[in-house]
């Protein structure tokens, strides 16, 4: 799929020209979704536009960056309708503002979280937990197929040979 990038304060004139160019016609916004690079810096959060010319079926992917401490990008409900949920999930998760959009609000998480969920601003779990067994999250299965641990270490594929209760 053909991606580009354009800078952010460019997006509208970007895709006012996809929309109206009688070559072109990506008339269709397929997907309207966010993401947060930290180590791209002044260029942390990205918004990718995918869309679609269903006259000659074609797709394409076009980014927009911007910098995590100020993240504004002009919104595309004025050309697409669709992109008014899609931008609302983004900023709720991602916390990108879409400038002179019409509802601009949470409508996944609770209006009192102070931060954003998708960034990548928070460690990953920890995994020398001894609380947590795989079983309780539906990795394994079977006592003695992958997660049953030994004297000598984790059971492995190899050695598993039919072995096992079923867990109900």
């Amino acid at each position: 799929m053909l991606t580009f990038e354009a800078p952010k304060e460019l997006n509208l004139k970007v895709l006012n020209f996809l929309y109206d160019d009688e070559e072109l016609k990506f008339r269709f916004l397929t997907d309207l979704c966010g993401a947060h690079f930290p180590d791209l810096k002044e260029k942390e959060l990205a918004v990718v536009y995918h869309l679609h010319n269903l006259v000659d079926n074609v797709r394409i992917r076009f980014k927009v960056f911007a910098n995590i401490n100020k993240p504004d990008v002009y919104t595309a409900t004025g050309l697409f309708s669709s992109a008014n949920w899609m931008e609302r999930e983004t900023y709720d998760f991602y916390g990108i503002n879409f400038v002179g959009h019409p509802n601009l609000k949470r409508i996944l998480n609770v209006d009192e979280m102070d931060y954003f969920p998708m960034r990548k601003q928070y460690p990953l779990e920890d995994q020398t937990r001894v609380d947590k067994d795989d079983e309780m999250f539906g990795r394994g299965g079977t006592i003695g197929y992958g997660t049953e641990k030994t004297d000598h270490g984790t059971i492995v594929e190899s050695e598993k040979h039919n072995v096992g209760q079923d867990i109900v």
